[in-house]
């Protein structure tokens, strides 16, 4: 298969994660992908690919040339649930005319260059699109397929390379996927995460990462002897979020700037829940937003006579500059193994976090590559494939090149 033959046939696969399940993965459609990726591994060459009772996929290709490091690869199979990822319906535009494009013209569902103006970028190009009623998959199945097809090309080739190896984890879209990872087993030096957006970033700054669940326990009175004696749970939910600042959330910050987003809310008059995802790239500034809803839960519950609000903070994932900045040879090794591919390094924080996060802290540098595709987690998410192809031979440049690390 070709590299968007991969990619489509990765994408056919409902993967979403679920942070209810409390199993790992969370989702069986991951565990179904994972053997399957097994199996294409193996087709392809990589003879002790497996997969572990948690999902996780390993696979390795033994070094042909004399080489100091040995050096890894890693996408997530999991796709976000902010938007289903099921019977998705790729559509391949080639020669796209930098226009707007259509998804579904029956919903008037439209990725118009108003509101997504790097489409501008892909004229020319072929991408893949959906119908507009899934997101597409492309973090991180893009990810996958172009660690399969530079594994493939190493192989048939016979391309000269020290030790290669792959992993393709679950979990990542919650938080979970370095939880079981076997960094030992997987035996690298160093890594990189095949899970960025467009050609050419490189990153090895993210955010600090946590959690907040806000519960709310109300007093239910019937409201027409409520006076004095009900408490509305939604009411005091309310009231706790409109104390956080109105300029601190994600529709109104960029760049090294953090924030507290509100991602779910329900209730009713006798219990609420808030919950919230923090975001930093500074820890004591995420401390400080963090220390801010527990003051708020503080001063609420002084104000109503039951102490109704309950604020659990829950860390994610830490900025992993500190674990790279002793390791700065596999940043520049990217950069120049771009540079070689006439393709232009930009490096810029994640906003965000990815499984390399956490392997860094774990004694696996990793940073962050690009994918080639764009609007994640929703359904104007797209691929491009001549840059997907661009990055498979930016991957093999970088292996090509490991030998002469020292």
């Amino acid at each position: 298969m070709a590299l968007l033959d991969k990619f489509l046939d990765c994408v056919s696969y409902d993967t979403q994660s679920s942070e209810t399940t409390g199993t790992t993965p969370s989702t069986p459609g991951q565990l179904v992908l994972g053997a399957h990726l097994v199996d294409v591994l193996k087709g392809i060459g990589v003879k002790d690919a497996h997969m572990d009772e948690k999902g996780y996929v390993y696979g390795s290709i033994p070094g042909n040339i004399p080489c100091a490091k040995k050096i890894g690869f890693l996408a997530h199979m999991d796709t976000s649930a902010e938007i289903s990822g099921k019977d998705v319906k790729p559509r391949v535009i080639e020669n796209y005319d930098g226009k707007d494009i259509v998804l579904n013209e029956e919903l008037g569902i439209v990725t118009d260059l108003k509101n997504f103006p790097s489409l501008e970028n892909y004229k020319g190009k072929t991408i893949v699109v959906t119908d507009g009623t899934t997101l597409l998959g492309c973090d991180d199945k893009a990810g996958i397929s172009i660690i399969l097809q530079a594994c493939e090309e190493i192989i048939a080739k016979d391309l000269p390379h020290g030790d290669v190896k792959i992993a393709f984890t679950p979990d990542e879209e919650i938080g979970e996927g370095p939880n079981n990872f076997d960094v030992p087993g997987f035996d690298a030096d160093f890594a990189y995460t095949i899970d960025g957006g467009a050609i050419g970033e490189v990153e090895y700054e993210n955010f600090n990462g946590n959690s907040a669940s806000v519960k709310v326990t109300g007093r239910s009175v019937h409201p027409g002897s409520a006076k004095n004696k009900m408490i509305n749970a939604m009411t005091v939910a309310m009231e706790f979020h409109s104390m956080l600042p109105a300029n601190e959330v994600p529709e109104h910050t960029d760049g090294y700037d953090g924030f507290t987003h509100l991602v779910e809310m329900k209730g009713d008059i006798e219990s609420a829940e808030l919950h919230y995802i923090i975001r930093d790239h500074d820890k004591d500034l995420l401390n400080k937003k963090c220390d801010r809803l527990l003051k708020i839960g503080e001063y609420l519950n002084g104000k109503y006579d039951n102490q109704p609000v309950e604020v659990k903070i829950k860390e994610s994932y830490l900025n992993m500059k500190e674990m790279i900045l002793p390791h700065m040879y596999i940043i520049d090794l990217a950069r120049e193994s771009m540079l070689k591919n006439n393709v232009q390094p930009i490096t810029m924080p994640i906003r965000g976090g990815t499984d390399g996060a956490r392997l860094s802290f774990m004694g696996l540098p990793c940073p962050n590559l690009c994918t080639g595709g764009e609007n994640f987690h929703g359904r104007h998410e797209f691929a491009c494939v001549d840059d997907m192809e661009k990055i498979k031979d930016v991957v093999l440049t970088i292996i090509e090149n490991v030998q002469y690390i020292k």
